[in-house]
Formats: structure tokens, C-alpha cells, sequence
């Protein structure tokens, strides 16, 4: 977890980007970042982050604006479904740890 919150970082640092990682449980010891966001669904459960992924989709003034780094379909159509934009993982992971 703390090695894809560096890489995140350091990818939102040089772009300027906001960023929130959601992890399905709290990061333990616990991870903070003055860069980007590090949130954790309420309760470890499965899908558990997913949940939370849509619900902060719902939850924003502006969900087309969010773009959600997933290869999950489900995920991928619920936050669709719910105004934002996905984007392949493999995509973000390409643009996080260039080789």
C-alpha cells in the first residue's frame, strides 16, 4: 500500500492531479499524504472500496469530473452509472511507474 501511495504521489506532484487512493481497509501502520487523499471504506468487507469508490462518486458536486482507475466492470458500470469516467488500471499503472 505505502509503495502505490509514492508512486501516486509523486505522479499527482508532477501533474498537478487530484488524487484519492481507497484501500478495503485502513492502512496499517497508517499511511498519510500531504499530496494526495489515502481513504478506506468504513468497513473491511468485500467490495467494501468499491462501495466507498461509488459513494464518494455520488457524494461530489461534479462526478464527471472524476475518473475512476479500474478493470473491474462492475465497478466500472456503477460509477458510470453514476456520472463519472473510468479509466483502465493498467493505463494509470503505466502512467504511475513508467518503465
Amino acid at each position: 500500500m505505502a509503495a502505490l501511495v509514492e508512486r501516486l504521489e509523486r505522479w499527482a506532484a508532477a501533474e498537478g492531479a487530484d488524487v484519492t487512493v481507497v484501500f478495503e481497509r485502513p492502512p496499517s501502520p497508517p499511511i498519510e499524504s500531504a499530496v494526495i487523499k489515502v481513504a478506506h471504506a468504513p468497513k473491511a468487507a468485500p467490495n467494501s472500496a468499491d462501495d466507498e469508490i461509488v459513494r464518494l462518486v455520488r457524494a461530489d458536486s461534479d462526478p464527471a469530473q472524476i475518473r475512476v482507475a479500474t478493470s473491474d466492470r462492475t465497478l466500472s458500470a456503477r460509477v458510470e452509472a453514476a456520472g463519472a469516467c473510468v479509466y483502465p488500471a493498467q493505463s494509470l499503472r503505466n502512467l504511475i511507474d513508467p518503465r
